[in-house]
């Protein structure tokens, strides 16, 4: 009976110790900005682009370890390799978010002690600005949700991470933004967060700006950059979901300046 070949998932300590071998290649496929950001030494940037000349220019007896944002990709490209017949292939589970984790962990970052009394205080570890609560509420995001815009520049400054997201697939910013924040808002993009993230059903922090009638929000982002053009699962753009005549026109608006400039 013929087994089909597969690869193997392992956890970042695992996967720091198989670093240790002098001959794995690293492959990063999370966007250019974020890689470019932050990824693990001697990491190389894969994506569908250059995915083709990778596995042909691999040799396929070096061991490859896959890396994405959450552990969810890397298996996708893992399969891939194993596949095209390489031998030893690994995904990293909890992606990079969970080898930034392991980093802080290593060195962990120096908290000053009103941070730490803040954490304590919202039923985190006083030592960990990457701790998850119930539905994967980090602090960052608790912080920018309620608007306490000094908490969430300590938190950065802690190291906390821009890419965590909940367990709806929601980052800070979307917090943020459902909370009206907008001077955490302004600290969040201002760290360079992801505008046009997208959450497991495909919704951006636009179209819930849009979809509930912050027209404040709404401008803010839209001034920021965000794309009114991505859609959902469903195909609802953030100008369908417009609530009222205000975020209607603030989209119009945008949406005429994209034209002219295509024009």
């Amino acid at each position: 009976m013929k087994h089909e070949k597969s690869f193997r998932r392992i956890d970042a300590a695992t996967a720091s110790e198989l670093l240790g071998r002098d001959d794995v290649r690293v492959f990063d496929s999370r966007d250019e900005a974020r890689f470019e950001r932050a990824h693990i030494a001697g990491a190389q940037r894969l994506s569908a682009a250059n995915l083709d000349a990778t596995l042909l220019g691999t040799p396929k007896t070096v061991p490859v370890l896959l890396v994405c944002y959450h552990g969810n990709a890397s298996q996708t490209y893992g399969q891939m390799f194993a596949d095209f017949g390489f031998a030893e292939v690994y995904s990293l589970d909890g992606g990079f978010a969970a080898w930034q984790r392991l980093q802080r962990k290593t060195a962990p970052p120096v908290l000053g002690p009103q941070l730490a009394q803040w954490l304590q205080q919202h039923g985190y570890p006083d030592d960990d600005p990457d701790a998850v609560a119930e539905h994967g509420m980090t602090p960052l995001m608790r912080a920018s949700k309620l608007g306490d815009t000094e908490t969430v520049f300590e938190l950065l400054q802690a190291g906390a991470s821009l890419d965590a997201t909940n367990a709806d697939g929601n980052n800070a910013l979307w917090l943020a933004c459902v909370g009206e924040s907008l001077d955490a808002m302004d600290v969040l993009i201002r760290a360079g967060i992801d505008l046009d993230h997208q959450n497991d059903n495909g919704a951006t922090c636009l179209m819930v700006a849009t979809s509930t009638g912050k027209h404040a929000v709404v401008d803010m982002l839209l001034a920021s950059g965000a794309d009114p053009r991505l859609t959902t699962l469903d195909d609802f753009s953030a100008l369908d979901m417009a609530a009222t005549i205000e975020c209607l026109r603030l989209l119009r608006s945008v949406e005429k300046e994209m034209l002219q400039m295509v024009g």
